[in-house]
């Protein structure tokens, strides 16, 4: 751990010690990691005596695969969340705009003089906070939680465990990306009560029947542009609001890991329609090719490996978009 950020993790730490009010907010579409790190975080301060509420500001409820990390209701509605809080906590947001329509909460927690903490580990933070815990290096934002808690002399629980091993492996694409300090902090967690069987299958290997249909639907949409990435492949598809009609916006996440399988392409490529003519597209490389940096000239951001932007108009659109991203 580098000086600097043992720094950081010391302000933060003394920040988060003299609290009694701790708001902790997650990015839109929250996945694993950004939602296990809020819910750890907000389990270890609630130990503490700490008033804790965990949101996000898009969609409405928490994702199927991601309820049994909150058995003891942390979640508030993003209509709930204090105007301006006097300790605003954004995890996993490598921008406020992550943040959605609670982007406002920052300036405004700012001019009533409150402290904003941002803890991450994305490349393209932008450092909008009043404090920062960021370190680009670390697998996942919940490592950098860990040694917060740890910072701050907080047991692990079961329940704080089984979150930060839900953000571990959501992250590390389960630990394909990960290094000896990861499987070593894997193990920590898993002494301290982790189940991994089941995390694996409430994150993976749990959908509703209907899902079998859209997976159906969206794997006969897919093509293969062989001359794509300097002629290393792209394979795409696209899931329409109708693919989705009476499952839940995640369902459609996983589609992306079953088209990157393919031998002949290094990116895989899926564009998911959110609202009518507004989509969000995941990318994927297997290889060399840096996804984060088309997704960020494109409004996006993320990981080298992983990464998504926003896009409007028809499937045709933005299937055009996407092409001509990795032309």
């Amino acid at each position: 751990m580098g000086t600097d950020l043992a720094a950081d993790l010391a302000a933060a730490a003394d920040l988060l010690r003299t609290a009694t009010e701790v708001t902790l907010l997650a990015h839109v579409s929250p996945d694993a990691d950004a939602l296990g790190s809020a819910l750890a975080l907000g389990l270890g301060l609630r130990s503490r005596g700490v008033a804790v509420r965990v949101s996000f500001g898009f969609p409405a409820d928490v994702p199927r695969s991601l309820r049994s990390l909150d058995p003891v209701g942390l979640v508030v509605p993003a209509a709930e969340v204090p105007a301006a809080p006097p300790l605003l906590v954004a995890l996993d947001c490598a921008s406020e705009q992550r943040l959605g329509v609670l982007v406002d909460r920052v300036p405004a927690t700012v001019s009533a003089g409150g402290r904003v903490l941002v803890v991450d580990h994305h490349v393209a933070n932008t450092r909008f906070g009043t404090d920062h815990v960021i370190d680009e290096s670390a697998p996942a934002t919940v490592v950098l939680v860990l040694a917060l808690l740890d910072e701050l002399d907080i047991a692990l629980t079961p329940k704080i465990a089984r979150c930060l091993y839900a953000g571990l492996i959501g992250d590390t694409g389960s630990f394909r990306r990960a290094t000896p300090e990861t499987h070593a902090l894997a193990g920590r967690l898993l002494a301290a009560g982790a189940d991994p069987t089941e995390v694996a299958r409430e994150l993976m290997d749990s959908r509703p029947y209907g899902w079998l249909r859209l997976v159906s639907t969206a794997l006969s949409r897919a093509q293969l542009v062989p001359d794509a990435v300097g002629g290393r492949g792209l394979v795409v598809t696209v899931v329409s609001l109708t693919d989705l009609e009476g499952l839940e916006p995640e369902d459609a996440d996983s589609v992306v890991d079953l088209i990157r399988v393919v031998d002949e392409a290094e990116v895989a490529a899926v564009a998911k329609e959110i609202t009518p003519g507004r989509w969000s597209v995941s990318l994927r490389a297997v290889g060399d090719t840096d996804v984060r940096a088309v997704a960020a000239s494109l409004g996006g951001g993320g990981h080298r490996l992983a990464a998504g932007f926003p896009a409007e108009g028809s499937a045709e659109d933005v299937l055009v978009l996407i092409k001509g991203a990795f032309a």
